[in-house]
């Protein structure tokens, strides 16, 4: 049989294949369907590739998915009902041995008015015809708003960071308030870049903070996935062609394009954050940490309407994220809310989903066996749960089985305009699984790992033009990202946001072809 032929009747018999790309993590567990205030889509761990910030490491957690940037009168703001941490261990026992708390509190300001925010110019004022007892010229509606303070911002949210380490509480301040950025309502009502710039926030001891509605900074083909693996023509069904592979652009189209998430960022030194308080080289065990994020609610609430509701009680974990692949598509569904409230330490209980996943026997099965998988134990996957090479150095503990986005901090950033979405498979090393970046590709790298098992490779049945090119045809996010700190992309304007749907002119962020349809 001729290449030519044997790639064709792959594809057909892949085309008859069950589920392969996911979300990274919205909705991705029942509990979390049901309680999206406390869903963490995505974490990210890198160390900055902001020009001068080398030195420092960056984490994002993103939480509540899939914001209409239209869906006012009251947008979304944080809940002042979760704890949200981003926790650090460094000694490799998956355990947390630096922490950082966000806590929101939320004040009306305009609590007459119908809407939350409201804004134009600078100001419209009562006409000569006004009636009683509103005289001529009072204003009505606030000027635009582009500070914190501006009359217009109706719901403005302050928060406080701590960092606990060593059971010590430190406050992390700057020496004023520190504000989230709200949802970007429309052109009119602010000037939304303002204000996300204003709330990047230089504290204490180096550190950078950033809180507020952003452009949600995945991107993935969401509504053909879940139809059963219903690809559109251009990918079907769902292996690459080298020029797609290479190409900055999308051939199907972003389902979570135009969409907005709420997003916390903090900037850390790495001397703040290895265990021996020094930059480590990357053959260092000592460079290589651990990180995830939680969402937790107080344990006891009690609703008293018409007053509000009453919480106390200690902290009950809702929710936790590593990686972006865990408890999305490896964890079965009956266990992922154990998963979601429980441990990294204990994620021994969960080593069958890690060491031989479901997903690669099924896509093996419905295939024929044409796309053929690596035996179990899938030790190739050790890195993503464990502290291993390539990402930790030869010699560092690999301590327990545990879901953490692993980090070598030894390893130099990859400037922007050099960087791979492939992470450390494009042969980008500071890239996915090493740690994760914004622009890292984390359906397409997934894909390859877990089923195509490329870090098993050479295995029986091995192909790289199958097992090497899996993809969803969704390549890049629909808005820009930032070069600098907090690196996620602007809010959508909710008066001029566009979800890019099939059949669309325009399927990369408004050019190129236009998004198919079947």
């Amino acid at each position: 049989m001729t290449q030519h032929k044997f790639l064709s009747l792959t594809l057909a018999m892949l085309l008859c294949a069950p589920q392969l790309t996911f979300a990274a993590n919205h909705r991705e567990a029942p509990i979390t369907s049901l309680d999206h205030k406390a869903d963490i889509t995505d974490i990210f761990a890198f160390r900055s590739y902001e020009p001068g910030r080398g030195n420092n490491v960056t984490f994002i957690l993103c939480v509540d998915p899939l914001l209409e940037p239209g869906n006012g009168p009251n947008y979304w703001p944080f809940d002042p009902e979760i704890l949200y941490e981003i926790k650090v261990d460094n000694n490799h026992d998956a355990v947390e041995d630096l922490v950082f708390q966000f806590r929101f509190t939320t004040e009306q300001r305009l609590p007459k008015l119908f809407q939350v925010y409201a804004g134009a110019g600078a100001g419209i004022t009562a006409p000569g015809n006004s009636p009683a007892p509103i005289p001529p010229g009072t204003l009505i509606v606030p000027p635009q708003i582009n500070t914190f303070d501006s009359l217009g911002l109706g719901q403005r949210q302050r928060y406080t960071v701590t960092m606990v380490k060593g059971g010590v509480k430190t406050p992390v301040a700057s020496g004023s308030p520190f504000y989230a950025v709200p949802a970007n309502v429309g052109p009119r009502t602010m000037d939304y870049v303002a204000l996300y710039n204003a709330g990047t926030y230089t504290a204490s001891n180096g550190i950078r903070v950033f809180a507020g509605t952003v452009d949600d900074p995945f991107w993935i083909d969401l509504g053909a996935t879940f139809d059963t693996l219903n690809l559109r023509s251009t990918v079907a069904p769902g292996v690459l062609s080298a020029a797609q592979d290479a190409a900055n652009q999308n051939f199907a189209s972003d389902t979570v394009s135009g969409y907005a998430v709420n997003a916390i960022a903090i900037e850390v030194p790495i001397a703040m954050l290895t265990s021996t308080g020094a930059i480590e080289p990357a053959g260092s065990p000592a460079a290589t940490i651990g990180i995830w994020g939680t969402t937790s609610r107080p344990r006891v609430t009690v609703r008293r309407a018409p007053l509000a509701q009453l919480s106390s009680g200690s902290w009950s974990q809702v929710q936790r994220m590593g990686n972006p692949l865990i408890n999305e598509v490896l964890v079965g569904t009956g266990s992922k809310d154990r998963f979601s409230m429980d441990q990294p330490k204990n994620d021994a209980q969960f080593a069958s989903f890690f060491l031989d996943p479901v997903l690669a026997r099924i896509v093996n099965a419905a295939t024929g066996g044409v796309l053929a998988i690596p035996a179990p134990p899938r030790l190739d996957l050790l890195p993503a749960v464990t502290y291993a090479p390539p990402i930790a150095a030869p010699g560092t503990p690999a301590g327990p089985i545990a879901d953490l986005l692993r980090l070598n901090t030894g390893v130099a950033p990859t400037p922007s305009a050099s960087q791979s979405r492939l992470g450390l498979l494009g042969g980008d090393s500071a890239g996915w699984p090493n740690g994760r970046r914004v622009g890292d590709d984390v359906t397409d790298v997934a894909l390859r790992l877990v089923v195509g098992g490329v870090l098993a490779a050479p295995f029986p049945g091995y192909n790289a033009a199958l097992n090497g090119m899996l993809g969803d045809g969704v390549n890049v996010n629909d808005a820009p990202y930032n070069g600098a700190f907090p690196y996620v992309g602007y809010a959508p304007s909710g008066r001029d946001r566009r979800h890019i749907d099939p059949g669309e002119a325009g399927c990369t962020a408004g050019g190129g072809a236009p998004c198919p349809v079947n």
